[in-house]
């Protein structure tokens, strides 16, 4: 289905949860055109007190309780075939913050597992597809979920909403929505280890207060990859992502993350969400709890 306009409070975090990395209300309006924002006029420079009490309310968002998803990842090369991968995210929260674990099996039947750590102190581990005889191994967050992907942890865990240096730059309509728009500096230690990029841009809703698109910006002011939404399903009376693009806006390839079901209000044991245990491998619930989501 298409993003609703009169959809209600829409909460989703815990992957791009960006996520999209990526889950806003479009309702008619102008369009302006493939995402791009046009700036509204405005009076003065923007009130940086309102743009802090907007990110305390997003960082504070997400899928309520416990859920799994299960979706596909399409990877969609300017040149060259198309191919894809399945997989299943398990998402909650513990004290450090929104924690993910997934799966996603590749062309051969390996399965590579990641578990990501959000919060004030992010992380990031891996065990791929033939090491089960290793320890999970913690990696950088923009290590590919699987090898010719795209999509990184990076995105996921949106650690950039946690960084001190934000600043709300301008409102501007996005997807045909108003949102407040925000560049998040990174803290030096994390600069010192990725010299390329300078920030992130995010547009957040101005009325639903949730990501329309986010922008990695490097050193020179391009833009290096665009992660937006597409669309949204609803499971029960709540709202998730259902389509999310990740497009490198050098190479112009682009990676669709598109769910394909979703149990919501589940209850996991803590050991899912351990790093060791990426070890075993996790059923998913029963299928009369999982709600099929058509392409």
């Amino acid at each position: 289905m298409p993003v609703p306009g009169n959809a209600p409070a829409l909460t989703w975090r815990a992957f791009f949860i960006y996520a999209v990395l990526a889950a806003a209300p479009v309702s008619a309006g102008p369009s302006v055109g493939a995402g791009q924002p046009a700036t509204y006029a405005q009076l003065g420079k923007p009130d940086q007190a309102e743009g802090r009490q907007v990110l305390a309310t997003f960082r504070r968002a997400g899928i309520p309780g416990q859920y799994y998803l299960q979706f596909v990842l399409r990877v969609l090369p300017r040149r060259g075939e198309e191919h894809g991968f399945s997989g299943s995210l398990w998402g909650g929260r513990n004290e450090s913050g929104a924690v993910t674990r997934v799966a996603i099996t590749d062309a051969t039947g390996g399965e590579s597992r990641l578990l990501i750590q959000n919060g004030a102190q992010p992380a990031v581990w891996r065990l791929g597809a033939g090491e089960r005889d290793n320890s999970p191994q913690m990696v950088d967050a923009f290590t590919p979920l699987i090898p010719g992907v795209e999509l990184t942890a990076f995105e996921l865990q949106m650690t950039y909403i946690y960084w001190p240096d934000a600043t709300l730059e301008q409102v501007s309509r996005i997807r045909s929505r108003p949102a407040h728009v925000f560049f998040f500096r990174p803290p030096a230690e994390w600069a010192a280890q990725h010299p390329g990029i300078s920030g992130v841009r995010a547009y957040l809703d101005t009325q639903y207060n949730v990501p329309v698109q986010t922008e990695l910006v490097g050193q020179d002011g391009k833009v290096l990859r665009t992660l937006s939404l597409v669309d949204l399903a609803k499971v029960g009376d709540q709202y998730i992502p259902k389509t999310i693009d990740l497009r490198n806006e050098a190479t112009r390839d682009k990676t669709r993350f598109q769910v394909t079901g979703a149990a919501l209000g589940l209850e996991f044991s803590r050991i899912v969400f351990e790093p060791a245990q990426l070890l075993e491998p996790v059923a998913p619930p029963a299928k009369d709890k999982i709600v099929e989501i058509a392409p």
